[in-house]
């Protein structure tokens, strides 16, 4: 069996999340997710006032946005209740879609003038470095490595890598038992390096793809075993297929995502980790938790800002 992509929102928990749609101005709140699509108060998603007379004087990226009068922001498409792609509309919804409104929101955009732009893992870097996005939010975890190359504005969630595999498979149990066993996880992601820097298989039953939902289909058809990310991204798969898949629920990673930035943009990351920190004290982080990935039933903790 293949796994199956939503047609209206996000299934997550056994729950519908369908974002509203946005009505706002520059200079004045939208509506509910600033979204795109016809929904309802249930959503419970929050308003995203957009700031008025946002200067970022020394942000070459803020400057072309500003010239541009819109963004280009990069994303995941196939992450349930993080970053999906609705087959039918083309509109983008999840945790992660909606830190990007919000962001944009607070540098002055109304995130209805966001056009997402889907980039796989291994390339996230260089469409950064390149000037292709104005910034990225896609399950982008912090590592030193990383930070060589390009800036973070975060972390804005903390997940922990883990296991999706078959209901049925008692015999993998944690990161400990999948000697013998195909893995399967996004080419340049840090789960998969992981698995191969830590020797947790053989390096013949590594398996990589561009995207989550190539390895999850793999997992149903029997030729990998199991399925290797962040917890997040996998308890939104498992809540689409809860008859099939299942979660190990043990843990074996800290990962921090952040907003991926220019590495040179100082003054935009500033600015960022400042709407970030805003929407953190004052619940606004809380409500978009709740009524994306929250649906789960799964509880969060809020992040603390590692500036820099």
């Amino acid at each position: 069996m293949r796994i199956r992509t939503l047609a209206v929102g996000v299934l997550v928990g056994g729950l519908t999340l369908t974002t509203l749609t946005a009505c706002g101005k520059e200079g004045t709140p939208t509506s509910p997710g600033s979204g795109d699509q016809n929904g309802s108060s249930a959503a419970a998603l929050p308003t995203y006032p957009v700031a008025t007379g946002v200067d970022l004087a020394g942000s070459p990226v803020f400057a072309k946005m500003k010239a541009a009068g819109a963004l280009t922001v990069g994303a995941k498409d196939d992450q349930p209740g993080l970053g999906q792609k609705d087959p039918t509309t083309g509109k983008f919804e999840g945790f992660d879609i909606e830190i990007a409104r919000l962001v944009s929101a607070g540098l002055g955009f109304d995130p209805s003038k966001i056009t997402f732009r889907t980039v796989d893992s291994g390339a996230r870097e260089q469409t950064i470095a390149n000037g292709d996005v104005n910034y990225y939010v896609g399950t982008y975890s912090i590592t030193d490595k990383r930070k060589a190359l390009v800036s973070f504005a975060g972390p804005y969630f903390v997940a922990g890598q883990d296991l999706l595999v078959r209901k049925d498979d008692t015999s993998i149990t944690g990161k400990d038992t999948l000697k013998g066993k195909k893995v399967c996880s996004v080419t340049g992601s840090t789960p998969i390096q992981k698995i191969r820097s830590e020797n947790l298989t053989e390096p013949g039953n590594i398996v990589e793809f561009q995207k989550y939902s190539q390895c999850v289909e793999k997992l149903q058809s029997k030729d990998v075993d199991a399925v290797t990310t962040d917890d997040a991204i996998l308890k939104g798969y498992a809540a689409q297929e809860p008859d099939s898949l299942k979660v190990v629920g043990q843990p074996f990673s800290t990962e921090k995502y952040g907003i991926g930035l220019n590495k040179d943009d100082k003054v935009l990351r500033d600015k960022v980790n400042e709407i970030l920190q805003k929407a953190l004290d004052d619940g606004t982080w809380q409500k978009i938790y709740d009524a994306t990935l929250g649906k789960s039933g799964s509880q969060a903790k809020k992040p603390t800002l590692e500036k820099y």
